[in-house]
């Protein structure tokens, strides 16, 4: 199974020879601290999202596959196969659309990467350190990839549901101990997986959190089907008719291996202050500080005029959201709703009573969407919108927002994601069950036993409804 010796090294064997050096390459502080983060993160979104459709439907669906196995579901903790876990775990962390971003990626890394890494480190009865490490690996490698391809990707593709898969089987790979021949062709076969369309999000249907899920299963099947002596394509990223070449323009492959192990892009997450699509988390910000600057209020606001990227227009300019799902992807609810509340937005704000709320939509009629050309031309590297509201006793006032809050640049304080996790977590695991939770993800590179992180020993007052 060994590649050609003489032959250059296939961008899948660098990243390969990294997901081995991972398993004790020193890391900085920063790196381990961010890890950390994104665990925390990424259970905050998991827990209420594992209690939504489709995971509760895939529970069912899947019932063959539950009761039994290495892994666990959340927030049930109760056990399943490693691959259904990292399955219906990474769709229930990309439901509410509270997860991670990788800003220069397009890409959320935590639903794929961190779901198959939980299943994999369970199933191996990894500690915590370990698990760590496989998390970062799928974040460096991932990220990375996602940064080459897009936007040009973006275009037709979901790079979670796409770059997810190569995450998850780099996480894979270094938390089962996946040699440098076998972790190379892990990723030669999940190249071949990697699909997920965005026509699925730009519709009230299931299937987009799903993609998340399915990159997080794939990766971890295709580092199983390695550890065995299953083959893929070792230039599946740059060859011919390759990742690269169908799935994107142009690509320059140099970044995606430059800085391994050297600079760490999980320093550079954006953990969302909003739950909603982060294509209009800037907007929402920029309504949020014109309200908080001059007491603007649903009746003394005439007008809203949103000016964002095109892609923000795009996937969120939907004016007329007829359920919740839509209301994510609606810049003129969103604002609406900022502009009612004066608060971030949060699960509970998107439901059927608020998205059919008559005085709401009096307001979401005054918003409008369009492409400034100064947010576009920033595109992906900064996230930014610029708003003007007009109001009733005829002021004009404007808010430019640079970034998001979140975002690298503007990040959640370590007590700001604490309470993020808390608000999300608390009704699902109670109030002392997410304390107890949390102190163990603050310490999880002291962990003995990953197993530890089953959530079946805390009192879960709504857990049974994940069943």
């Amino acid at each position: 199974m060994s590649a050609d010796e003489t032959a250059p090294r296939t961008i899948a064997a660098r990243h390969a020879g990294f997901t081995v050096a991972m398993r004790a390459l020193p890391l900085p502080p920063a790196a381990i601290h961010h890890a950390k983060r994104c665990v925390i993160d990424w259970f905050a979104a998991t827990l209420p999202g594992g209690l939504e459709a489709p995971a509760t439907l895939m529970t069912r669906a899947l019932a063959e596959d539950v009761g039994r196995g290495t892994a666990c579901l959340l927030p049930s903790g109760v056990s399943a196969t490693a691959r259904t876990a990292a399955l219906i775990n990474g769709t229930a962390s990309h439901t509410i659309e509270f997860d991670d971003i990788f800003r220069d990626g397009l890409y959320h890394p935590g639903s794929p990467v961190i779901a198959a890494a939980l299943a994999a480190a369970q199933q191996a009865g990894a500690d915590g350190e370990t698990f760590l490490r496989g998390v970062i690996s799928g974040y460096e490698i991932s990220n990375r990839i996602a940064a080459a391809v897009v936007p040009a990707h973006y275009d037709w593709w979901h790079t979670t549901a796409t770059v997810g898969f190569f995450g998850a089987a780099a996480a894979s790979a270094t938390i089962l101990g996946l040699d440098e021949d076998q972790a190379t062709h892990a990723l030669g076969t999940v190249g071949t997986m990697a699909a997920g369309l965005q026509q699925a999000f730009r519709a009230d249907a299931m299937s987009k959190p799903i993609h998340a899920g399915r990159a997080a299963e794939g990766g971890l099947t295709a580092a199983l089907l390695a550890a065995e002596g299953v083959t893929g394509a070792l230039d599946i990223l740059e060859g011919e008719r390759g990742f690269g070449n169908a799935m994107s323009v142009d690509v320059d492959w140099g970044p995606a291996v430059t800085g391994l192990g050297e600079d760490f892009t999980i320093t550079r997450i954006t953990q969302k202050n909003h739950a909603a699509c982060g294509h209009l988390h800037a907007s929402v910000d920029a309504v949020l500080a014109l309200r908080d600057a001059h007491g603007l209020t649903p009746e003394n606001v005439r007008r809203i005029d949103v000016g964002s990227y095109q892609k923000s227009k795009e996937i969120c300019g939907n004016g007329d959201p007829k359920t919740p799902y839509e209301a994510k992807f609606s810049t003129h609810y969103c604002a609406a709703l900022a502009l009612r509340t004066g608060r971030s937005l949060r699960t509970r704000d998107f439901t059927t009573e608020l998205v059919t709320d008559a005085a709401l939509r009096e307001v979401m009629a005054r918003v409008s969407l369009e492409i400034d050309e100064g947010c576009q031309a920033a595109f992906p590297k900064a996230r930014s919108a610029k708003v003007e509201v007009e109001t009733t006793d005829d002021r004009v006032l404007s808010h430019f927002a640079p970034t998001r809050k979140g975002d690298p640049d503007a990040p959640l304080s370590d007590e700001e994601l604490a309470d993020k996790y808390r608000d999300l977590a608390e009704p699902v695991i109670g109030v002392d069950g997410a304390g107890e939770f949390l102190d163990k993800l603050w310490r999880l590179d002291g962990l003995r036993a990953i197993s530890d992180l089953c959530l079946s020993r805390l009192s879960a007052p709504d857990a049974a409804a994940a069943e």
